[in-house]
């Protein structure tokens, strides 16, 4: 780092630079801390090259002096123009990208071997992520122009390291595969090449060891501990060993539990929320459950800051807990005001009419996290977060903060599927859940299969008043070929049906909601010669199109933990419909569904479905065949043929569905063993029962109910619900016609 040495100052007339390639003089000059016309001496000198070499622009810095003019000659570093990558099969490459970004490492940057030391480390911790322990970074430089440097790293990535053995050790009471099925890390198993189960990660093991913990705490197990963790890889790199050394120490049980501190005179109340008592086994679970319901029920009443402390006495002589919970309500508040953050699109008003929690009120934790659920539920943000900000200089004042960030809410599909009672189904769609931020939702939807076509228009108002009262209204064109699979004949029987209905939803409960409606719809009978008999007598009396003006009253429930995957929780809806005729027939029809999900092992849950619908003719006509129940098949009674069940036409033998039906579903889901606790990928036992009746004397077939067990598959798959199951009948009659195999998207039961 060599510096002129002037023996006497001079006054510098002008700057001279040399060596610059990428860097503008006008960016050297700004880190100068000389000009022209200052004074230049051998401290002048060094504070140049100190400050010059600061900027990391430069691998030289020299200055000297030609008279009285100043020269600063320097070597500028390389940057970095590329980044590439060879060798790379588990990785995207956008992914190590990333990954590299996080560490400094980029295009643009100045090249530094330090840094690309570091790097080369990043890329091996993300193999080490993945159990790729022998994996080996090479880097090759190679200089382009323009004094830019390219980077190469070559990754040979060698087999990754699976989890042979998971060993404890000092575990009496309960078994090592007990144990076992509480980590999510285990050995391989034929289904590890989609959940990864067996590739080792220490923050998957600190996990794990945290469930093991939770697993004997909530058993009474108080002195449990981890007394050591011990993790092996084999010599060639291949396989891991993990060993858990563990002591159980002896189970726990309650000698009392009270309340004390400041109860606000609800001792009573806050009792009736205590989940454990005298005499139980200690559960860290239940203990946790009992002081978060204490804090929420503080938190209804305005004590927004509660806190519930368990102090425990124990007596190791006789294994003994003594707990006692110490509330403190804190401060009750109001909220000053609530913020609504992050909507860019979404109107502020749309948020606001969700909040449950409103300002000027008390403080109500109950309010407060049905808001949060509400906005969630309009499906137009990606994360909603709620905070408690106390207000500065009051004791009794807080203000909620509503921070939001937004999604895209419009949608264009395009999918291709196939159910194996609907043949192939081609989808397509495009809508919009927040047309200009305003709330409301249009969509255009198709979907066709041989059987079954639909072209749909709706529009979705959810206050169209500012009560909350909801507005439906669709547009719609539907063709039915209810006789394709099962006709032994090639018919060309189609029902065809267009219309349109508007339907308001009144709620008078956070659950409950009370629907009416009023449409007009064509309905129009396409038949041939091979059509069956009882269809054709139906066209002679009454013709091949039917107007009415279909009256509609409903009313749903829905407390289900999730739609998709519900867990718990239960659904009801019951529906009523009345045909009005412009001309043709007028008829009655009424609709329920009951939906039960208990969830009562971790990962098992138990759901139950019952649906019902009971239609009749008016002024002595009979029900029209186009409002008929099909049953049979996914969705309904499996094992047996797509809406085959039922009357059937007493000339073709084809099913041609009834006035009546009922349907009833068992299912027993618990995950595919293997996978853990994935709940987007589910086994299921099921029983399913169930038929449909028509006018006697007019029809054959229906015989009671028909009964069918089996198992299946469920995979909430990318492009919806997938359920495939195998079933075999329990009741066979003469005339039914069975398909164990079955599969289609987008099902419920």
């Amino acid at each position: 780092m060599p510096a002129a040495h002037a023996a006497t100052p001079i006054v510098i007339r002008d700057i001279r630079l040399e060596g610059l390639q990428r860097i503008e003089a006008s960016t050297l000059f700004s880190y100068l801390p000389v000009k022209r016309g200052d004074t230049f001496d051998d401290d002048k000198a060094s504070e140049i090259i100190r400050k010059l070499y600061a900027t990391g622009f430069f691998n030289d810095v020299k200055v000297s002096t030609e008279g009285d003019v100043l020269v600063v000659q320097v070597a500028e570093r390389a940057a970095i123009g590329s980044i590439d990558f060879a060798g790379i099969h588990e990785f995207d490459k956008d992914a190590l990208t990333k990954a590299l970004n996080s560490v400094g490492l980029s295009p643009g940057r100045y090249y530094d071997k330090a840094l690309i030391d570091k790097s080369e480390q990043e890329l091996k911790r993300q193999y080490l992520t993945r159990g790729y322990y022998a994996a080996e970074v090479t880097t090759t430089i190679s200089p382009l122009d323009r004094n830019r440097v390219g980077i190469l790293f070559s990754v040979t990535e060698g087999p990754s390291a699976k989890i042979r053995q998971v060993n404890f050790i000092g575990n009496h009471v309960f078994s090592d595969g007990t144990l076992r099925d509480e980590m999510q890390e285990s050995t391989p198993n034929w289904f590890s090449w989609y959940t990864k189960n067996d590739l080792y990660t220490k923050d998957k093991l600190t996990g794990d060891l945290e469930n093991v913990r939770n697993y004997y705490l909530n058993r009474g197990y108080l002195e449990f501990n981890i007394e050591s963790t011990q993790v092996q890889l084999s010599p060639d790199k291949k396989d891991m060993y993990l060993t858990l050394t563990v002591h159980e120490g002896q189970p726990y049980t309650i000698s009392g539990i009270r309340l004390a501190g400041n109860l606000l005179d609800r001792e009573a109340e806050l009792n009736g929320l205590v989940k454990i008592k005298a005499g139980d086994r200690f559960s860290a679970e239940k203990l946790q459950a009992t002081t978060k319901a204490i804090v929420d029920k503080l938190g209804e009443y305005g004590y927004a800051f509660a806190t519930v402390n368990a102090v425990p006495q124990i007596d190791q002589e006789h294994h003994k807990v003594d707990l006692t919970l110490n509330v403190d309500p804190s401060r009750r508040v109001y909220v000053r005001r609530v913020n609504i953050e992050g909507n860019t699109k979404t109107r502020d008003e749309v948020v606001r009419r969700e909040m449950r929690q409103l300002e000027s009120s008390w403080f109500d934790s109950n309010r407060l996290s049905l808001s949060k659920d509400r906005i969630n539920r309009l499906g137009y943000f990606t994360n909603v977060d709620i905070t408690t900000v106390p207000v500065e200089g009051t004791q009794d004042q807080v203000d909620i903060d509503v921070k939001l960030e937004e999604k895209p809410t419009g949608t264009l599909s395009l999918g291709l599927g196939y159910g194996s009672g609907e043949g192939p189904i081609i989808s397509a769609g495009i809508s919009q859940d927040n047309v200009f931020g305003s709330g409301t939702s249009l969509a255009l939807n198709v979907n066709t299969s041989t059987t079954y076509r639909t072209l749909t228009v709706t529009q979705v108002d959810p206050y169209f008043t500012i009560d909350g009262i909801k507005r439906i209204t669709d547009v719609y064109y539907r063709t039915t070929e209810p006789l394709y699979y099962s006709s032994t004949t090639d018919t060309s029987f189609r029902i065809i049906s267009m219309g349109v209905d508007t339907k308001f939803g009144i709620p008078f409960s956070e659950a409950d909601m009370v629907y009416f409606g009023l449409g007009l719809e064509q309905d129009r009978l396409d038949i041939d010669s091979t059509t069956p008999q009882s269809y054709k007598d139906y066209v002679a009396d009454f013709g091949r199109v039917s107007n009415e003006v279909p009256l509609t009253l409903g009313w749903s429930r829905d407390n289900r933990d999730s739609v998709l995957i519900p867990s718990r929780g239960y659904y009801l809806n019951t529906s009523a419909k009345y045909g009005t005729p412009i001309t043709g027939t007028t008829f009655y029809k009424m609709d329920a569904q009951a939906q039960y999900y208990y969830s009562f092992a971790r990962g098992f849950i138990l759901g139950l479905n019952f649906q019902g619908g009971y239609g009749n003719g008016l002024d002595g006509k009979p029900f029209p065949i186009f409002e008929n129940y099909y049953a049979g098949g996914i969705g309904s009674v499996r094992g047996y043929e797509s809406g085959s069940l039922g009357p059937r036409d007493t000339s073709t033998g084809d099913p041609i569905g009834g006035s009546k039906m009922i349907v009833g579903n068992i299912e027993m889901t618990f995950p595919l063993p293997g996978t853990g606790y994935d709940r987007t990928l589910r086994v299921f036992s099921f029983m399913d029962g169930g038929n449909v009746w028509g006018t006697e004397g007019e029809s054959t077939g229906a015989n009671g109910l028909r009964y069918s067990y089996g198992l299946g598959l469920e995979w909430i798959s990318p492009i919806g619900p997938l359920k495939i199951s195998y079933a075999l009948p329990l009741i066979r009659h003469a005339n039914d016609k069975y398909q164990k195999f079955q599969f289609q998207i987008g099902t419920s039961f």
